[in-house]
Parts: structure tokens; C-alpha cells; sequence
């Protein structure tokens, strides 16, 4: 074992209960205060307290508060770039958390190039007005320039398609899990 990786090991042995407590009352989220206490291990293998350090508990409270400063830091910037990335996306992030904006919006991107290639160009221009640019039944026939009857045809049609592909999908998938 390295002598950094010791010294660490020590210093945790000893302090920390401290580590724990200092890093509990600074972060209420028990799941993210606990990557935190493992991560400050890291942290004092990488940076090991200096020998001339005299107040041990001191000089630890500081490096907890800088960790966690950083890793706030480090979250703000995180939530930033995908507030950014969803902005430029069009996804209307609201009430949910950003990355849950983005998967929809990525599951919604899969699901319409799976429609496209199943159906025909009037089917999937009918599904992709209707369900993707969220238009009414007459707006989306006013955009193809055909009677709402047709309209309804077509997502009628095209949705039973796919929805047809994806039973036989969902039964070769349940087939080869159960060999």
C-alpha cells in the first residue's frame, strides 16, 4: 500500500466520524453525502495532508468544505451545459430535471425514425404532425392539404403498423430469452 494511501486510511480511521458529520451537515441528500465521504478519501490520497499540519481536524474541515465547494461547482456547471443543450434542443425542461428532458427527447427521436421506417410517407407525416408537433386532426390535414377523414386513416393505419412491428419484436425478444 502506498504511503499516501495509508496516510488516508489513518487520518479516515481516526476522523472519520468528523468527516462524516462535517459532510452530513453541509449536504441533506444522504445518497450525494455519502459519495462525497468516499470521494474525500480519494481526495486525501491525492492530496495528502502535509506533515507540518498541526491542527489535523481543522485543516480537514477546510479540504471538506473545498470538496464540496468544487462538487457544487462541478453540479452547477453540469446543469448549465444541459439547461443549454436542452434549449437548443427546443425541450421544454420545466418541472423536470433536465437529463430527464433530454432521454424523453431522445426515446421520442428513436421512436419517430422507427415509425418513418415502417409506414408510408402520408402515414407518417399524419403520426408526425399529430403526435410529434402535437396538431389537431384538422390542423394536421390542413398542413397535408387532404380531408380529416383521410387524416385519421392514415395515423389509423400507420399506428397499427407499428404497432403490429412491435408485437412480433416483443415475441422473437421473449423467445430468445427464454432459450
Amino acid at each position: 500500500m502506498s504511503g499516501n494511501v495509508q496516510r488516508a486510511t489513518a487520518i479516515f480511521f481516526e476522523h472519520g466520524d468528523f468527516i462524516r458529520a462535517v459532510i452530513r451537515h453541509k449536504i441533506k441528500d444522504e445518497s450525494r453525502a455519502e459519495d462525497l465521504f468516499h470521494n474525500f478519501f480519494l481526495s486525501l490520497v491525492s492530496r495528502p495532508v502535509p506533515a507540518e499540519v498541526q491542527d489535523i481536524k481543522g485543516y480537514i474541515y477546510m479540504a471538506i468544505i473545498n470538496d464540496i465547494t468544487d462538487h457544487i461547482r462541478h453540479l452547477g456547471r453540469y446543469q448549465a451545459m444541459t439547461h443549454r443543450r436542452a434549449d437548443y434542443n427546443k425541450i421544454i425542461v420545466n418541472n423536470r430535471l433536465p437529463e430527464d428532458a433530454l432521454m424523453e427527447k431522445e426515446q421520442s427521436d428513436k421512436m419517430i425514425e422507427l415509425i418513418k421506417k415502417r409506414v408510408t410517407r402520408n402515414e407518417f407525416k399524419a403520426i408526425a404532425s399529430r403526435y410529434r408537433d402535437d396538431l389537431s386532426i384538422k390542423e394536421a390535414a390542413d398542413r397535408m392539404n387532404i380531408d380529416d377523414r383521410s387524416v385519421v386513416r392514415y395515423i389509423s393505419t400507420g399506428l397499427r403498423k407499428v404497432k403490429k412491428y412491435l408485437a412480433i419484436k416483443q415475441e422473437a425478444e421473449n423467445d430468445s430469452a427464454q432459450l
